[in-house]
């Protein structure tokens, strides 16, 4: 018993020495990875529904490069399985909608129809149902290029989006990515320009029963459903389509042109996504704007930047993710222990600062009156930010010690004032806008790609509740009480939590967990039972895994292949939840600690990332890194209790007096602008201190407030001024 009492030090010490090297060598790795204008970007992986998309796009607008496309058909004949389909994520089953796509892609770059690969593709493709069982946005793309008849498409009319706001249903009760693919849809639904590929790339042949073409418009068994309402509204509109006499058409044509127009500006290309920019450059071409044309241009240009050229093929990626993944190397970099004023770190925050959003957006349709001040996920995506993206930029720059004090300050309120108003009515957040939860909308024949709405969600929920409890905001404060409510009903009976933008459950779980600890509720019932779950799916190796099917399939749940991400989030949730003396804490961080490759990352084939669950599925190729570094710094931190850089503390007062001074500034230039005497124009002495934002920042190193200098360079500031507290002088520098 005395020898093996003397030895457990000794392996003690070998696991600390072990966790060090480790996380010096994830820090050099990812450092090494930062770009010169100080944002990190990995891959964005998708499936190859992209590149087959492309042949056609290219085709369409006049740009088949034999050269280009055989690269694209290269990449997509790699991925065929050997049942002769494609799939949407790796290692996963074929998929109908994939394997038409490929088929399609690669007829129009020439593969004959008998060859082997082909024969096999269209043997699957009858096995999955026939082309009579797609999807319906594939119907629509079918039909554009006269591959299809309209008949097989749901309506799509533009006098849809002529219906008022305060209608129950409108355009912008659906979702921001929707509405971006949908109102270019209705623009070619309406014009349906003559494009057409060519006779011999036809898919008349994979019909399995062409007589049931129609099969998507099947009615239900019950009369009185929200399917058959819509069902029947859809005959309604395509009968109405057939007249030679719309008396609305040109005015909803104009509205949804002209609302694309204003889409189009401050923006990298229509949502900043793949589809819907692709969508757009039809929508121009169908209204008469040639490829050529500048606008048109632009926007083909945009797109291609999205193409990955590598090892003689092309992929595409379906749209960037820079501030994403550099708000999670920043946080990954901080826990690792990197200096909050070290060099990396202050460009970082400087490049996301000049990103910070400060024009409006689509969600102020739904939250007028609110300021801006969020982040959206791409490089230029103006209309769209986003409270995931934007919460978790919060916190990296919350833990920078950043030399322009009054500017991150003054960032910081408006990016915190922004995601607290995005709140939902049920305590929740979501995505992208405020309350857009019209279930109603997910029955409509075009919703079959699961996106129609952007309901507040578990993982977004919890990033926001992190967020906040990070800034000092307590869990007894009303809008955070409303958000831990949510959570708690949203949590499931097996004490796990639903991952919409993660897979899966593992996601959203740690990501629950991980936001209760600051608040102090990781011992609650709630909280150690989501811990209970993490470990009952737990491999005995120490990995977690679970595969994309848990999205269709609950007994999938925690089951599937062992990866780094999804490792991390475990040993995350775990450390929440638990601390580093769990023993099962203890097998995730060995698991990550044998699994670092010599460079200083870890493999990982797997999709871990979610687009819409059970349609589109994303591989964030820094998930692999950034995630376990930033597991294997917390576990490290957490044995040794160690504290953390806060640049400031933004209680729910300080917000509130931020706003407030905000309100009596509008207020004295609405007199300004009605020509009464401006007295107080510059605001009070409070906000002249803040505009200038002089002297030292909260959290500095030496501790000093921000302060505007008097005679003696030691002024009441706008730290003190609006409440934003040092994290050292009110005892925060330690976990929150």
């Amino acid at each position: 018993m005395g020898a093996a009492a003397a030895a457990a030090p000794s392996r003690r010490q070998t696991i600390e020495e072990r966790l060090e090297r480790a996380i010096e060598q994830g820090v050099d790795w990812l450092l090494s990875r930062q770009s010169p204008g100080g944002y990190w970007m990995g891959e964005l992986e998708a499936d190859t529904t992209l590149e087959s998309d492309y042949i056609l796009y290219l085709y369409v607008i006049g740009q088949f490069d034999p050269a280009r496309v055989e690269k694209l058909a290269r990449y997509i004949r790699q991925h065929q399985l050997s049942d002769g389909g494609w799939n949407i994520y790796a290692n996963g089953p074929s998929e109908l909608n994939a394997t038409v796509k490929a088929y399609l892609g690669l007829k129009l770059a020439g593969d004959p129809p008998d060859a082997p690969h082909m024969a096999r593709a269209r043997r699957r493709v009858h096995e999955l149902g026939g082309l009579e069982s797609i999807n319906s946005f594939e119907r629509f793309y079918l039909a554009l290029v006269g591959a299809a008849d309209w008949g097989m498409v749901p309506a799509m009319p533009p006098e849809l989006f002529l219906l008022p706001n305060w209608l129950y249903i409108n355009l912008y009760e659906i979702s921001s990515w929707s509405r971006g693919i949908l109102v270019p849809m209705a623009i070619l639904f309406a014009l349906r320009p003559p494009w057409r590929i060519p006779e011999s790339a036809r898919l008349d042949e994979l019909f399995y029963d062409s007589g049931h073409r129609y099969k998507a418009f099947a009615w239900d068994r019950s009369i009185f459903t929200w399917r058959n309402f819509f069902l029947c509204m859809d005959r309604v509109m395509k009968f109405v389509e057939q007249l030679p006499w719309k008396p609305f058409r040109q005015k909803a044509l104009r509205s949804a042109e002209r609302w694309m127009m204003e889409h189009l500006e401050r923006t990298e290309g229509l949502a900043a996504i793949y589809p819907a920019m692709m969508n757009s450059i039809y929508a121009l071409m169908a209204l008469g704007r040639s490829p050529d044309d500048p606008l048109t241009a632009r926007q083909i240009t945009e797109l291609a930047k999205f193409e990955i050229e590598e090892n003689h093929t092309i992929r595409l990626q379906p749209c960037v993710s820079p501030l994403w993944d550099t708000a999670i190397a920043m946080v990954a970099l901080e826990e690792a222990g990197l200096p909050p004023d070290h060099p990396a770190l202050v460009r970082a925050a400087s490049w996301l600062l000049d990103n910070q959003i400060l024009g409006s957006g689509d969600w102020a349709i739904k939250n007028p009156g609110v300021e801006p001040g969020g982040w959206a996920f791409e490089f230029r995506n103006d209309h769209y930010p986003d409270v995931d993206d934007t919460a978790f930029i919060l916190m990296a720059l919350q833990r920078v010690d950043y030399p322009d004090r009054a500017r991150m300050e003054a960032a910081l309120l408006r990016g915190l004032n922004w995601t607290v108003s995005m709140q939902n009515k049920n305590g929740g957040w979501g995505a992208f806008d405020k309350d857009n939860d019209c279930a109603v909308l997910t029955h409509v024949p075009f919703a079959d790609h699961n996106a129609m709405i952007d309901p507040a969600t578990a993982d977004v929920t919890a990033r926001v509740v992190e967020c906040l409890a990070r800034f000092g905001w307590p869990a007894s404060h009303p809008v955070v009480k409303r958000a831990l409510h949510f959570l708690e009903q949203d949590q499931s009976e097996d004490g796990s939590w639903f991952g919409r933008w993660g897979v899966n459950y593992v996601y959203g779980t740690s990501g629950v967990l991980r936001a209760l600890e600051p608040l102090g509720l990781a011992a609650k019932g709630y909280a150690q039972r989501g811990a209970d779950w993490l470990r009952s799916v737990q491999y005995a190796g120490g990995g977690f895994g679970e595969s994309i099917a848990s999205y269709a399939d609950a007994g999938q749940k925690g089951r599937g292949t062992v990866t780094a991400s999804q490792t991390a989030w475990g040993l995350i949730g775990l450390l929440a939840a638990a601390g580093p003396s769990d023993p099962s804490a203890q097998r995730a961080l060995q698991y990550l600690l044998e699994t670092q490759t010599p460079q200083g990352s870890w493999e990982e084939s797997e999709f871990t990332g979610t687009g819409f669950p059970e349609v589109f599925y994303l591989k964030y190729h820094l998930y692999r890194h950034n995630f376990p570094l930033y597991a294997l710094a917390r576990n490290r931190n957490a044995q040794a209790g160690a504290g953390e850089f806060r640049f400031a503390l933004i209680s729910p007062e300080s917000l509130e007096a931020w706003r407030a001074e905000r309100r009596r500034r509008r207020g004295r230039r609405s007199l300004a602008r009605m020509g009464r005497r401006q007295t107080g124009i510059s605001g009070s002495p409070g906000a002249r201190r803040w505009i200038r934002g002089n002297g030292n920042g909260a959290g500095h190193s030496h501790g000093g407030r921000t302060g505007a200098p008097g005679k003696n360079g030691h002024g009441k500031g706008a730290a003190e001024e609006f409440g934003i507290h040092d994290s050292k002088d009110n005892g925060r520098r330690g976990d929150a």
